[in-house]
């Protein structure tokens, strides 16, 4: 239990304001949730989060108390591009989420299928992301690796961090992209309008760079690559949608009546390559785009 004194310079702030302030741990969700569930008393008595303090309150703090985490085993065949004892690369099929996170409790993410493999895997990310360096979105295909155990698993992260992890993508595109090569660079951030998803945000976003080549036009749409210098959530989305031409299949960032395809977004991670942790040699992963992303390709160059 934590016990807080106000004093005059903390007079009239919002009780659920003051605790994000003090308690750096916790977000400011857990500490409504803690004030809801009657966790916080002040002056001995429950409070609301809108509750204004006042000066000589006392207010004593219990966290909650978390059920332990058990993630179940899905026995689902995973596509394993390469194993050894430090790692695994794994061609992520469309439509898997990669680990256990609000909706995805009940099992068939990718990590429910690698605790059914009785792989060992780092614990760097908890009971939640045992082994997960980096995700790739639900209806994103391709590469990831996974990390067997906490060395490996801070190697590899320190490449994301240094851009010395590489990763390309394939994306078929709406529109037809004249120049043959394009950098975006465009701070990613919060959707100012729409907090549910990500957008370029010239205030509050993070400095974001992908590089944009293309391989094959069509008639009402382009294949390209994309290589990804910064990691940002949705990053490759929201910036393809950015320059007017978000990816096919996007319903989130483009077109929400698509076609061609209600199975997700056409983009696909078909390179990787990393450092590896025990070589220290580098090493690259390829794979090839999904049976969707091939008929989708095939209808538009019929067209």
């Amino acid at each position: 239990m934590s016990i807080f004194s106000i004093d005059e310079e903390h007079n009239n702030i919002r009780l659920d304001a003051y605790l994000v302030m003090m308690i750096k741990e916790h977000s400011r969700s857990y500490i409504q949730k803690a004030i809801e569930n009657g966790n916080v008393l002040v002056n001995g008595k429950t409070a609301k989060c809108s509750y204004r303090l006042k000066n000589g309150d006392e207010i004593n703090f219990e966290p909650l108390k978390e059920t332990p985490l058990e993630i179940v085993e899905s026995d689902i065949p995973l596509d394993i591009v390469y194993e050894d004892d430090d790692l695994m690369v794994i061609n992520k099929p469309r439509g898997m989420v990669v680990h256990p996170s609000n909706g995805h409790f009940s099992g068939g993410t990718l990590v429910n299928a690698l605790m059914h493999q009785k792989t060992k895997l780092s614990s760097i990310n908890g009971v939640i992301r045992p082994g997960i360096v980096h995700r790739i979105d639900k209806d994103t295909s391709g590469l990831l690796v996974v990390a067997k155990n906490d060395e490996a698993h801070i190697f590899l992260s320190n490449q994301l961090k240094d851009k010395t992890m590489y990763r390309k993508y394939y994306a078929l595109c709406e529109g037809v992209i004249p120049n043959n090569d394009i950098i975006i660079k465009a701070p990613i951030g919060k959707d100012e309008k729409n907090r549910l998803k990500m957008g370029v945000n010239l205030k509050n976003g993070k400095d974001s760079t992908t590089r944009v080549h293309v391989i094959d036009r069509y008639k009402n749409a382009t294949l390209v690559s994309c290589e990804l210098e910064t990691g940002r959530t949705h990053q490759i989305r929201v910036h393809l949608a950015y320059i007017h031409h978000p990816i096919i299949g996007d319903n989130i960032y483009g077109n929400k009546h698509q076609p061609l395809t209600n199975l997700g977004q056409m983009l696909h991670a078909y390179l990787l390559s990393f450092i590896h942790p025990k070589t220290k040699e580098r090493v690259e992963f390829t794979c090839e785009v999904d049976n969707e992303f091939k008929r989708v390709q095939k209808l538009l160059k019929e067209q």
